[in-house]
């Protein structure tokens, strides 16, 4: 398919699904965005009120479904998209300054209704999305190969609230791992390789069991798993879901809290995994076999979003028949199940 008019490449670009389901995309190099239309396939220009370049930034979408980004080329502005005027505004100053060469870190909403962002500088700071206000976050320590950020790098939401962060001596070798618990950044444990690679390479993503998956660009593929366990209120909430169905057929469910409250893990323009989206696993429970199926067309992609969500999913044609629970789950957080009659 033709990439946006007037566009001559895609590299290092920042993209989103908004609220509503539209997929917008960053021209890295200027000051431009484009909307995809799913259905034709054809882009509509956007955002054109954008106070620096898109290159380098990263997006990370709020409860009120506007987008916020960091700038990386005006000190220490940040700005929102706001989806109904296509335009952006200025979300005022990280206070300190998070960009440094350019660079920045990934910035993650954590169910509170707070931003973490992170910084290729030293520095952390942290967004309010009901005060739309900044405060300061605690800074990166200093490690025996000097100071650390994330200039360039994964973090990724927990189930328990915390944030994982990858962090190296700006994206060169070793890599030093962190728990943002909401004040303090708490080193944990780092994979048998982090000695030898840097942040950069670093990628995250939420697994349905809450699990981080976390590769390094090498054949080793590694699994943290956090201490602590969710707030039960974080977890969706099944309000509507058939009592009997057949492997190869297509269902809806709906209930709140489906698309989770973060879209869970970023990196920023090179890596985008975010997973605010529900998920259906069938367990058998004869056998305690796990199945999940496929889900589409949710009627809300929507961070932290009140209201009722409906998903359709399609049951595997191998679910092994006879009673089962069904659970709905988002940010690797499980619904409490419904009992279906698979036949």
């Amino acid at each position: 398919m033709p990439g946006p008019p007037g566009w001559t490449g895609i590299g290092d670009a920042s993209s989103v699904v908004l609220a509503d389901g539209q997929f917008m995309l960053a021209n890295a190099g200027t000051e431009q965005q484009a909307l995809l239309n799913a259905e034709t396939l054809t882009w509509t220009s956007t955002g054109g009120s954008k106070a620096d370049s898109n290159n380098e930034e990263g997006w990370t979408l709020l409860p009120n479904k506007q987008v916020l980004t960091i700038d990386t080329r005006n000190g220490t502005n940040s700005e929102v998209y706001i989806p109904g005027s296509g335009k952006w505004h200025s979300a005022g100053s990280t206070i300190v300054p998070l960009s440094a060469g350019a660079e920045i870190g990934p910035a993650v909403l954590r169910p509170n209704g707070t931003v973490f962002a992170t910084g290729a500088s030293e520095h952390t700071a942290i967004y309010n999305t009901a005060s739309e206000t900044w405060s300061v976050g605690p800074d990166f320590p200093v490690s025996p190969q000097g100071q650390l950020n994330i200039t360039d790098g994964p973090a990724a939401l927990l189930s328990n609230g915390n944030v994982l962060c990858d962090t190296s001596p700006s994206g060169n070798p070793p890599s030093y791992f962190f728990e943002f618990d909401g004040a303090n950044l708490n080193q944990v444990a780092g994979p048998p390789r982090a000695p030898l690679a840097g942040s950069f390479a670093g990628r995250m993503l939420v697994l349905p069991t809450g699990q981080i998956f976390f590769t390094d660009g090498s054949a080793d593929v590694e699994i943290y798993t956090s201490n602590g366990s969710p707030n039960r209120a974080w977890a969706p909430k099944i309000h509507s879901a058939p009592t009997t169905v057949s492997p190869g057929g297509s269902y809806v469910v709906s209930g709140d809290h489906f698309n989770g409250f973060s879209q869970g893990a970023a990196y920023g323009d090179d890596a985008q995994s975010a997973t605010n989206y529900p998920l259906v696993r069938i367990t058998n429970l004869a056998t305690g076999h796990v199945f999940y199926s496929r889900t589409h067309d949710h009627t809300s992609m929507s961070v932290a979003y009140g209201g009722i969500v409906s998903t359709h999913f399609d049951v595997s044609d191998n679910q092994e028949l006879g009673t089962s629970s069904l659970v709905v789950v988002a940010n690797g957080i499980p619904s409490a199940p419904v009992f279906i009659d698979v036949r």
